[in-house]
Formats: C-alpha cells, structure tokens, sequence
C-alpha cells in the first residue's frame, strides 16, 4: 500500500494567524488578541473562486482531511482527518479543483485560543474566565480569516451538525460571501432532548472531583472520568440503535463467570469505554463545556420572534440540505423545517434525506448515496467557478 494514499491530499501541516485586535463576543466577553489554527488543502485560483470553507463539529477541528506526518507510518496512520472520506484528489470536495480551508474553533485545544490558552492579562491559562463563545462568534472569526487570505466571498461554506449550523449562520450573516450553503445532518436549533443530552454530559465533567470548577490546569489533573461519561453519552446518541445492534448485539466478551467488578462484559461497554479513553486523550474539558452551550444557544429565529423564514430572509446563497433516516439526534424533520423556510423565501435549495442504517455519524462516513449526491453537487459548484467546463 502507498503511504499516504493517493486518493488523499497526504500529509498537511497545520498553520496559526494571530489576531492583534480586541474582539467583542455576542456574550459582551472580550479577548485582547486571539489566534486561530487552520489548514488549507488544494491550490487558490486566480480569481479565489473556488475556496471551501469547511466548519468542524462538536470535538472536531481545523484537521479535516490528510495525515500527519510521525515518527512512523503506522502513527500517521491514526492521524488521518475527520472528513478525509469527503475531502480529497477526485471525493465529492475535490482538491484538484477546489481550494479547502478548515479552522478550529475560537475556544478550541486544537490550536486555536482557548480556555487552556494562556490569559495575556494573567499570565495563566484561562480555565473559567474564558468568555462564552457563540456559533455567531465563530463565524465572525473564521470571516476575519477569509479576510486574511484574501477570500471575498466561499464557492461554499460547508458543514455536518454543529458545522452545518455554522455554514447556516454564514448564509445570515454574510450573505453576499458564499455563493453555495451546504448544510449536513443538522439543525436549526436544539430540541429540549438535545438541550438535555448535552447538560447530562456538562454535569458528568463539572462534578468530577478533579473538575476543580474548571481551574483544574493549575492543580496539574483533569476530570477525566467525567470526560469519558460526557463522550460514551455523546456516542450512544451519534449511534442508531440498528447500528448498535449490527455492531454490538448483546456479545459478551470472553469471562469466566458473572460478578460485580463492573469491567466491560457486553462489547457495546468496550467500545464506548475506548472512545472515552481516546477522547480524553485530545480534548480538554472546558472546551468541551463551551462548545456545548455553544450548540444549546444557536437558534437564528429567536431574534425574529420564532420566525425561522424570517431569519433566512436575507439569504443568498443556493443551499444544498441532507439529512438520514437513521439520524434521531438531529431527525430529518429538522432539516425539513430549513428546507420549508428557505422555500418560503424563494431560495433555490436542494434536499436530499439518506436512507442508512448509521445514524447521526452518517454525515462522515462513506455511503454510497450520500457520497453521490454530494459529488453531484460539488460538480455543479466547480462549474459555476469555472473549474469544469
């Protein structure tokens, strides 16, 4: 097998802009200067007609496709990017034809400034005086960052669930700057079980004894118990319950007799034991406690009294929405209500719902419908930028 494969944009190497300025959040917080992390796949055309712009989930970040490069083939194996199904030489986002940046969130522990970034006022890391971040906020920076590399307006900004509420917000806010909106497996808010999910998750990291309300850099630990609850919950909704039970059943790992140890018996219990583990790992917790609140607060329409038509009022860009019948964390009936809105205002839209077995991690997976109409989408967009005939 040749390493990298050549169907990927191989290995890629991360990059950093600092921002001098003082930025105002939708939170009335302020950060005196901030950096983001963000990488960049393909090559810039003349006219910077074909740049992507690519907005992460929930625990993702600006590494979205490719490898880096390690000590071993092996350990850059396991580096590979969390779309790296979707972006690359000849997949629906084409790296021949398109330029495609992605940024880690502003909060984030990828890079960019965040709570366990060190606090220029301080000379410590910011733990709990972090300020509120928004989805609003992060499009504001990534914006600041089209405007760095001399990006006036995205072919397309692109997104699955929490990134699919980003490149929504795009379309609101600025609206001449995207020509295409690309919104995956997502919502226009949270439902109240969402809203739980996700507090259930906070409360399993805020009362970890090493929690230390979220001052736990300085005591040198990190609540990772409540870390590895918060990602088993988190995985249980990303799952269907077909899926689980095609993966999983009720298998029971090999032991000798039953008792009270509590160790993983059924494989289901080792599987989500290992994704806490390996979250703990690369995630810092009041990042994690951010990014949620983040996810609870995005409702566009409640500036405009519930009225989501309303909000997308002022939209430009041709939307392509997709969601999956599997998906019962963000159902397909929420991308419906986009879909209506957006049809209401007149807005040229394409939907597509996905019958699949794999539920809300659909949107990073190879299916062959999916992968389809994504292509068949892309390929339009590439001929608008000139780069098919």
């Amino acid at each position: 097998m040749t390493f990298p494969p050549k169907d990927s944009v191989g290995y890629v190497y991360p990059q950093t802009v600092v921002f001098q300025d003082t930025i105002e959040l939708e939170s009335k917080g302020y950060l005196k200067g901030f950096q983001l992390a963000y990488e960049t796949y393909g090559t810039l055309n003349n006219d910077k007609s074909n740049a992507i712009l690519i907005c992460h989930a929930l625990s993702g970040d600006h590494h979205v496709a490719g490898y880096h490069q390690c000590e071993t083939e092996a350990e850059s194996l396991k580096t590979v990017g969390w779309w790296n199904t979707m972006i690359g030489p000849g997949k629906p986002i084409d790296t021949d034809i398109f330029f495609v940046v992605c940024s880690n969130n502003l909060g984030g522990c990828s890079g960019s400034t965040g709570p366990s970034s060190i606090n220029p006022e301080t000379g410590q890391q910011y733990g709990t005086d972090f300020p509120i971040v928004t989805v609003n906020d992060w499009v504001k920076t990534q914006a600041m960052l089209s405007d760095h590399l001399g990006i006036k307006q995205w072919a397309a900004v692109a997104g699955g669930s929490l990134g699919g509420m980003q490149a929504l917000q795009w379309s609101i806010d600025f609206p001449q700057r995207l020509r295409h909106c690309l919104v995956i497996a997502s919502a226009p808010k949270l439902n109240a079980q969402n809203i739980g999910f996700n507090d259930v998750a906070r409360q399993a990291i805020r009362t970890d004894p090493d929690f230390h309300n979220g001052n736990y850099y300085s005591v040198k630990t990190t609540p990772s118990r409540g870390m590895r609850v918060a990602r088993m919950i988190g995985h249980i909704t990303y799952l269907s319950e077909d899926m689980m039970a095609l993966k999983f059943g009720r298998s029971l790992r090999k032991k000798s007799k039953f008792d009270y140890e509590f160790t993983p018996e059924f494989e289901v219990e080792s599987y989500l034991r290992y994704q806490g583990d390996r979250f703990v790992d690369r995630f810092d917790a009041n990042t994690y406690l951010l990014m949620t609140k983040a996810l609870d607060y995005f409702d566009p329409a409640a500036k405009t009294n519930d009225s989501l038509k309303e909000a997308l009022t002022g939209v430009k860009a041709d939307f392509f929405v997709a969601s999956f019948s599997s998906d019962w964390r963000f159902a397909p009936e929420r991308s419906r209500e986009i879909v209506r809105a957006l049809q209401s205002n007149r807005v040229n839209v394409s939907y597509s719902e996905i019958k699949c077995d794999q539920g809300h991690d659909s949107f990073l997976l190879n299916i062959d419908d999916y992968m389809n109409v994504m292509f068949a989408y892309l390929r339009r967009i590439a001929k608008e930028v000139g780069e098919l005939s």
